[in-house]
C-alpha cells in the first residue's frame, strides 16, 4: 500500500475502533456540535490541535493558518470566529503558537520564499516593533522564538479587537480570549498570560505579557 491509500486504511481501522469503544459515538457526533472552545492555531503538521489537548472530534472548534495570524481583512479566520462566537457560543478563544515556527523564522530572518512573504509582513512589521525586546535574545534562535511569543500576545489581541468579540461582550456573552504557546521539544503548553473577558482587560493584560517577555 502506497500514497494516499494508507490514509484510507488508517481511517478505516480508526472508525471501527472507535465504534467498538463507543458505539453511538458518531451517530451521537452527527446530531450536534457543541465546544466550549475555538483554537487558532499555525498550520504546522507537528501541532495537532485536538491530540495536544487531548479532547476528541467535536469538542475543539479550529481554526489554522500559517503562523497563526488574526488580520481584519482575513474573511476566512473572521468567519470562523464568527460562526465560532455567534452560532456555536464557544467560552473560549485561545491563539496558540509553538517554537520553532517556520513562518516567524522567515520573517524574523526576512527571508525572502514568494508569495507567503505579504502574510508574513505581518509579524515583521511586529519585530520591528519590538526590536528592543527581540535585541535581547542571546542566539538568533532565542530571538525567533521570542518572536513567536509576541506574535501569540498581538494575534489574541487582534481576535479581541474584531467586531464579532465586541459585539459578544457588549451583549454580555460569557467569552475569554487567551494566548497559549506550544513546545515541539517537549509537547507542553505555555500561558503567555493574556486573557481577556471583557474589553477593558485587552491592554492591561497585553502590556502585562509583553512585559514579562521583556524583563
Amino acid at each position: 500500500m502506497s500514497g494516499v491509500e494508507v490514509l484510507l486504511d488508517n481511517n478505516r481501522r480508526w472508525a471501527e475502533r472507535v465504534v467498538a469503544e463507543r458505539p453511538t459515538f458518531f451517530t451521537d457526533l452527527a446530531a450536534i456540535q457543541s465546544p466550549r472552545f475555538l483554537w487558532i492555531g499555525c498550520s504546522d503538521s507537528r501541532v495537532p490541535a485536538n491530540e495536544i489537548v487531548d479532547l476528541a472530534p467535536g469538542e475543539l472548534f479550529v481554526h489554522r493558518n500559517v503562523a497563526n495570524v488574526v488580520v481584519h481583512t482575513d474573511l476566512n479566520c473572521l468567519s470562523v470566529i464568527e460562526f465560532g462566537v455567534d452560532a456555536l457560543a464557544v467560552e473560549h478563544i485561545i491563539v496558540c503558537g509553538h517554537y520553532g515556527c517556520g513562518g516567524v523564522r522567515a520573517a524574523f530572518d526576512n527571508a525572502k520564499i514568494g508569495l507567503i512573504d505579504n502574510w508574513l509582513r505581518h509579524i515583521q512589521d511586529l519585530g520591528e516593533k519590538h526590536r528592543a525586546i527581540l535585541g535581547k535574545a542571546a542566539t538568533p534562535d532565542a530571538g525567533a522564538d521570542r518572536l513567536c511569543e509576541l506574535n501569540v500576545l498581538e494575534q489574541a489581541r487582534n481576535v479581541c479587537g474584531t467586531t464579532i468579540v465586541q459585539d459578544a461582550w457588549s451583549r454580555g456573552q460569557k467569552l475569554t480570549v487567551h494566548g497559549w504557546i506550544y513546545a515541539l521539544t517537549d509537547g507542553r503548553l505555555r500561558d503567555l498570560g493574556f486573557a481577556a473577558a471583557q474589553a477593558s482587560d485587552i491592554d492591561p493584560s497585553h502590556a502585562r505579557a509583553v512585559g514579562a517577555l521583556a524583563s
